[in-house]
């Protein structure tokens, strides 16, 4: 049990692009899919509603794992509970805590932007890495930060929305700020329910504006190469129906 709360939050993924429609100071095409206009990236170095990539990274993982185990969209293998936590102008769309093969239908509101990895790892005081998940095991966050980097420089990426391959993926990496996490009865790594501080975290980003009203297929996946999670592979797709 041990070994897959430890890889519970180490591997993240998702990913989807759309039309920009939002008016948005300083956004510009990034990832975009062979050349079709629909599909533009809001950039990495954006501040989106008030937060940066970085900053939405870590209310993301704040979302993913506030929500049980019975409801929460990252263990779900049918889109079920992909309205799960939503509020806000961003939507986010979860991924796998594990790894493996998925296949999501899910209604996403109009005029929502939309936030998620294509993979991600988080490292810290709520994720097996030092106190009080690890007893004895100070959190230092320059050591923290470290491993989290080193176990995202070898991975492999793809993405395409509506069969349109993304590309520049590589782009869109960046790191948390220091962040907490709190866990509800029934959690995900199944801990004492409470707050745990400090995290951080590093993985590949997308900000998308909204899609068109209508139905859209997104595919990613991902593969960590090297590192201590090598092997790591993660394959999504969603089957997402926007409003009008």
């Amino acid at each position: 049990m041990m070994q897959e709360h430890v890889r519970f939050a180490r591997s993240v993924v998702v990913m989807m692009v759309v039309g920009l429609g939002l008016m948005i100071a300083g956004t510009r095409s990034v990832a975009q899919a062979d050349d079709d206009a629909r599909s533009t990236v809001i950039p990495r170095d954006a501040n989106t509603y008030g937060n940066s990539y970085g900053e939405w990274s870590a209310r993301w993982w704040q979302w993913a794992f506030s929500i049980p185990r019975a409801t929460n969209p990252g263990l779900d293998e049918t889109g079920a509970h992909c309205t799960e936590g939503q509020s806000g102008p961003v939507w986010f769309l979860a991924s796998s805590f594990f790894g493996g093969t998925f296949h999501r239908t899910c209604t996403v509101p109009a005029d929502k932007a939309l936030f998620f990895p294509i993979i991600q790892v988080v490292f810290g005081a709520g994720a097996f890495d030092c106190e009080p998940t690890v007893p004895g095991v100070a959190c230092n966050l320059a050591t923290l930060r470290m491993a989290a980097a080193a176990a995202m420089d070898p991975v492999t990426l793809q993405a395409s929305l509506d069969g349109k391959q993304l590309r520049d993926l590589q782009d869109q990496r960046v790191q948390s700020p220091v962040f907490t996490l709190t866990y509800p009865e029934d959690n995900v790594p199944q801990v004492s329910p409470g707050t745990y501080a400090p995290q951080v975290a590093d993985g590949y980003w997308l900000m998308l504006a909204p899609l068109s009203a209508g139905t859209h297929t997104i595919h990613f996946k991902s593969i960590i190469t090297g590192g201590p999670f090598e092997g790591s592979e993660t394959e999504v797709t969603y089957y997402l129906t926007v409003g009008q």
